[in-house]
């Protein structure tokens, strides 16, 4: 017999988060805690090690599980970013893609990343959920490694705060649906 492993993950961008403007900081709080209102429950919660990627998910009303430190810190990753300055593109997620089939750092980071989110899923129980709030630019090149043929011209802008994906996954991931917010 065959069973079907299905789980999801919802990645969340905290960009912005900890910006200092008073107002803008009131509102996006207020903002992740209805959004956090609208999700869940998760087997698990992971950030990044960056505060501001704890705040994000207390701010969503949930606990953290534990931290991971980011990887981004490959000098030739930031290289190849700043070369392509995919983000500025018309579409930014083609121009990521196109960037990651050269097989660089940037493929390299992504593909990481895959594995990272793949054994935090395997590690929970079956038909659950996990939440991993981490940085847009990260999150971005994680989902074009995850689905290195979608479209991704439809994809939109890179993410702004409190914006994501959910992803399903089985024995790799199948499916993603953009999780965008308005803060307006």
């Amino acid at each position: 017999m065959k069973v079907a492993w299905y789980t999801e993950t919802f990645t969340v961008s905290c960009r912005f988060l900890n910006c200092k403007c008073a107002d803008l900081t009131t509102v996006i709080y207020t903002y992740a805690r209805n959004l956090g209102a609208s999700l869940g429950p998760f087997a698990q919660v992971v950030t990044s090690v960056v505060p501001r990627a704890r705040e994000t998910a207390i701010a969503m009303g949930f606990a953290v599980d534990y931290e991971l430190v980011t990887l981004a810190s490959d000098e030739e990753l930031h290289d190849e970013a700043n070369r392509s300055r995919w983000w500025e593109a018309t579409h930014p997620f083609s121009a990521l893609a196109q960037l990651m089939a050269a097989n660089g750092a940037t493929w390299r980071y992504g593909h990481v990343l895959v594995a990272l989110w793949r054994d935090m899923l395997l590690a929970i129980p079956f038909g659950t959920a996990a939440l991993v709030i981490w940085h847009s630019g990260d999150l971005e090149i994680g989902m074009v490694a995850c689905f290195p043929h979608a479209d991704h011209s439809t994809w939109g802008a890179p993410f702004g705060p409190c914006e994501g994906a959910r992803l399903g996954f089985t024995s790799h991931f199948t499916t993603l649906e953009l999780l965008r917010g308005d803060l307006d």
